[in-house]
């Protein structure tokens, strides 16, 4: 493939010039660049995202900035996020096979990605806001997560090709800083870029008052930080999944490391009980209980086909250091008893970073539409104020949360 010069970032202007001579391009696009239509799109907070539309198709081009988009230049970042970008969609690509965007150029030096566009997808966060429902939604997140989670891991990988993944993973430790900062330190004290609704400043006040609370979720932080068990998406949330009908896609794993399993399935559950809580903002009466109860089944749906594809692929493919088989089966031992043990263990973990993230999304830096979307300051503040105290109750009484029904409860206590 043609590398590209130094780094330098792409506008709408100079990409057709700059990447036109790509291979990996003009099969896709055609080969009258001059006529390439190229409009930036990026919404998010990292990065430079195009949308380029040719005579024979349409690509995405992604690339990295030196800094975080959403505060500037005053905060650095290191182009390598790319890197570890590209590096986490190949691997998802073969655990999870039609999960993510096709990757068609990798450019390391431009911190730049290639991929298919998604024509006709959604951000699902938008989806939920706007009242669409999905099919299949909650199957397909607890495949991919179950899946990745499973076959990133020592249950089935090679211990030699997992301590090399390990290795090449937790160097992206400038992303994993704004996730030990950003989620698990900076809402619980009065950080420099976190802001909130006015309106729940006393319930911010008796969260950042509250020891057992904040013991917690350093607890939380220290297996995050401690328990390099599988490759992690990083940022799992409703903002990175795309869906169109039934078809759905998971997007921007930049924040890729190693850590524990229960990271993604809690991130991607709390996405979708703040979905929840932000409804009543967003529909009106006679159509806000049917579609609450869709969300509870996209999240009973979520949690029942992780637990049933882990177990698949536990007396599957359960082929790595952890449990052997010689150990189990081969002695006619069952290998379900510490099977439930490693759910069960997945599942706590699961609702107390589900709890740490549903506060995030309101006191820390980036906000969640989900609620930032509701104009009336007021009533904003009475659901996240419920948003805030739900996260608190999973955090604390996690251990004793059995399935979604308790966790529900939690989230619906007045």
């Amino acid at each position: 493939m043609t590398k590209l010069e130094e780094y330098e970032p792409l506008t709408s202007e100079t990409l057709s010039s700059r990447l036109g001579a790509l291979g990996a391009l003009t099969s896709r696009l055609g080969d009258d660049v001059g006529n390439w239509r190229v409009e930036e799109i990026g919404d998010g907070n990292l990065n430079l995202v195009f949308l380029v539309r040719g005579a024979k198709g349409t690509v995405i081009v992604k690339q990295a900035l030196p800094y975080i988009r959403l505060v500037g230049d005053s905060w650095p970042l290191p182009l390598s996020r790319a890197f570890f970008e590209y590096h986490a969609l190949i691997r998802q690509a073969k655990r999870d096979p039609g999960s993510v965007p096709e990757i068609l150029y990798f450019d390391e030096d431009q911190a730049l990605i290639a991929m298919e566009f998604l024509d006709q997808h959604i951000i699902l966060r938008r989806m939920l806001i706007a009242g669409d429902h999905v099919s299949g939604l909650g199957e397909r997140l607890g495949q991919f997560i179950a899946r990745t989670a499973f076959r990133g891991s020592d249950l089935a990988l090679p211990i030699v090709e997992k301590k090399s993944d390990t290795k090449l993973f937790l160097d992206n430790h400038a992303l994993c800083n704004i996730t030990e900062s950003l989620v698990f330190t900076d809402p619980y004290y009065d950080a420099e870029l976190n802001h909130h609704n006015p309106a729940v400043d006393g319930v911010v006040a008796e969260l950042r008052d509250n020891v057992q609370l904040k013991s917690e979720v350093q607890a939380l932080l220290t297996k995050f930080v401690s328990n390099s068990e599988t490759l992690l998406h990083g940022d799992l949330h409703t903002g990175s999944v795309m869906c169109a009908g039934d078809s759905i896609f998971v997007i921007d794993p930049e924040f890729a490391t190693y850590g524990p399993m229960g990271f993604d399935f809690g991130m991607m559950l709390a996405n979708l009980v703040m979905a929840f809580i932000s409804q009543p903002a967003h529909r009106s009466a006679d159509k806000l209980v049917s579609y609450q109860s869709w969300i509870r089944e996209v999240i009973e749906d979520l949690v029942s086909t992780f637990n049933g594809e882990f177990s698949a692929l536990w007396h599957s493919e359960r082929e790595g250091v952890l449990f052997p088989r010689s150990l189990f089966e081969d002695q006619h031992h069952d290998a379900n008893l510490p099977l439930q043990a490693k759910l069960n263990e997945i599942w706590e973990d699961a609702l107390g970073f589900c709890g740490i993230e549903m506060h995030r999304r309101t006191l820390s830096l980036a906000h969640n539409a989900d609620f930032e979307t509701i104009e009336d300051v007021e009533r904003r503040g009475g659901l996240e104020a419920q948003n805030l105290q739900a996260g608190a109750r999973l955090i604390i009484e996690r251990r004793g949360i059995e399935d979604v029904s308790g966790m529900m409860a939690v989230v619906q206590k007045p």
